[in-house]
């Protein structure tokens, strides 16, 4: 009983503290607005066609084969799925790994932070992500056998997507990096 009383004295004090310092005007420094965030590509806005010619490319020379979902199917701008196989459900972590190192050496992408360590690949290029997880041994359970196909999903997204606008014919708005 004397332990949680004390626990909610100290957090009653530091609480306390923290409305003192703002109301003073001491913690105003920190808590002031700077504006946004410098973006984290500031060169002109890479077409879209062009990120997926290259992600598709360097993983189909590695057995997965990926098709482009209808913009009309995604409610983000600025986003594109890439969904496909690969003809093995025992080696597509290894392919994926194999595609994303590709893009990487032959298309000039580059690799982003915890790129693999936790599951999944990320490499970026100019103003775009792609995004994919390594399916793992869940793909080989869940296609049957390990000589089954085994499913791909790789998200590009630009710098600043947001939902789309519809229009009053429900129609989205084009995406203002995209080439169609």
């Amino acid at each position: 009983m004397r332990l949680r009383r004390g626990r909610a004295g100290l957090t009653g004090l530091v609480m306390a503290a923290a409305m003192m310092t703002t109301a003073t005007g001491c913690g105003a420094l920190l808590l002031e607005d700077k504006g946004p965030l410098p973006p984290r590509y500031s060169g002109p806005p890479l077409p879209v066609d062009d990120m997926v010619s290259d992600l598709t490319s360097a993983l189909e020379a590695e057995g997965i084969t990926l098709e482009r979902t209808p913009q009309e199917l995604i409610a983000l701008e600025c986003h594109e799925y890439l969904r496909g196989e690969h003809h093995k459900a025992a080696t597509v972590d290894a392919a994926l790994e194999a595609g994303f190192a590709r893009a990487r050496s032959d298309r000039g992408w580059k690799s982003e932070p915890g790129d693999g360590r936790d599951g999944w690949l990320r490499i970026r290029k100019g103003n775009w992500t792609a995004t994919a997880q390594s399916p793992g041994v869940d793909a080989s359970e869940t296609a049957g056998s390990p000589a089954a196909a085994a499913p791909v999903l790789v998200v590009l997204a630009c710098d600043g997507a947001l939902s789309k606008s519809r229009s009053r014919s429900g129609s989205p708005t084009p995406s203002p990096t995209s080439s169609r």
